[in-house]
């Protein structure tokens, strides 16, 4: 899969296969110049030439206010994975598009990805589907924080263990000389 694509190899899709880059973008513009890479390919003709362009992604659940919502955050910002066949009517293109900067690779020749790489990162969004999205939490065992709201609102504790996918938070605080444990959700905490 090492084995570079010259522009006569890949002149009819029958002969080319569609290999895997990765493209320098404007970061937060991922989105938008996915869409206007689709357009142009469209408007172009060349969608033989070109398979998924994907921006990967992860959901994360984010609490603010107290209210939980799952958002979508970028991997890879500033980063775009496009299948294609590179010649030079694909190369110009992507290249003439508004917010891409190059493709990855050495002295600005495009190297494809290997086989391996494309299944990790492909396989990786596939996962994150699958599983119920993960929970940003700020905190770690051990680390000394401020109950900002409940029933122990002020007391201040250390962190016994977190629970990553439910958000609960197990705190050992101090009452009458004894600790004891107390399970908070993750948005009670604040860092002393």
């Amino acid at each position: 899969m090492d084995e570079q694509i010259t522009s006569e190899e890949a002149e009819s899709p029958e002969e080319g296969k569609k290999l895997w880059y990765v493209l320098k973008v404007q970061s937060n513009r991922e989105k938008s110049i996915r869409e206007a890479l689709l357009k142009r390919i469209k408007r172009e003709g060349l969608e033989e030439f070109f398979g998924e362009i994907v921006v990967p992604t992860e959901k994360v659940a984010e609490t603010k206010g107290g209210k939980k919502r799952v958002v979508e955050r970028k991997l890879y910002p500033g980063y775009i994975m496009i299948q294609m066949i590179l010649n030079d009517d694909t190369w110009y293109l992507i290249r003439d598009t508004n917010g891409v900067g190059d493709f990855t690779g050495a002295a600005g020749k495009p190297i494809p990805m290997g086989d391996e790489e494309i299944s990790r990162m492909l396989g990786h969004e596939e996962e994150k589907e699958l599983e119920p999205a993960k929970l940003e939490i700020g905190f770690s065992a051990g680390e000394t924080v401020k109950i900002k709201e409940g029933s122990f609102q002020s007391f201040e504790g250390v962190i016994d263990s977190i629970d990553q996918t439910s958000g609960k938070i197990t705190v050992l605080i101090e009452i009458f000389g004894r600790s004891t444990p107390a399970e908070l959700e993750y948005w009670q905490l604040e860092k002393v």
